[in-house]
């Protein structure tokens, strides 16, 4: 049981971190803002420019969204393998369809908390609140119903 658990855990994880990077690949404004401050810190960005003047995080965001695109792809995989490994584990079902959307919220709410400084509002919580209740409840009914059909 502990290693279905364990990788439900990773899947619900590597979800949250699919995500995460759905959210920078579409946030270009994001996205340039980080190659602008890393061009300032490492000093290669002059003071005054023109107008009409391109930087190279003005085509350097291409590159990232196409990196972050791989990501995407990979953190996908990463999340099926994990989820398959956790259904094989696992006794029911349901319990890695609990965990894994357990973990996914809260990795993708304390990710979104990290990277970008997001805060979820009381009304976000209820709601998570309310469906991890609903999953539960799916969950503990689940071998109810299959014990009065064996009857």
């Amino acid at each position: 049981m502990f290693p279905g658990v364990f990788y439900a855990l990773l899947a619900g994880f590597s979800r949250g971190c699919r995500i995460f990077i759905c959210k920078a690949v579409t946030w270009s404004d994001y996205l340039k803002g980080v190659c602008e401050t890393g061009l300032r810190t490492w000093g290669e960005q002059r003071k005054f420019r023109q107008p009409d003047e391109t930087t190279a995080c003005d085509w350097l965001h291409i590159p990232l969204r196409l990196l972050c695109g791989g990501l995407l792809f990979t953190c996908n995989a990463v999340m099926w393998t994990f989820l398959a490994k956790a259904l094989r584990y696992s006794s029911s079902s349901t319990r890695t369809t609990v965990t894994t959307t357990a973990s996914n919220f809260v990795s993708s709410a304390f990710l979104g908390q990290l990277i970008f400084g997001e805060t979820q509002i009381a009304l976000w919580w209820v709601g998570i609140s309310l469906t991890f209740s609903g999953l539960l409840v799916l969950q503990r009914a689940a071998p109810n119903d299959r014990a009065r059909k064996d009857k």
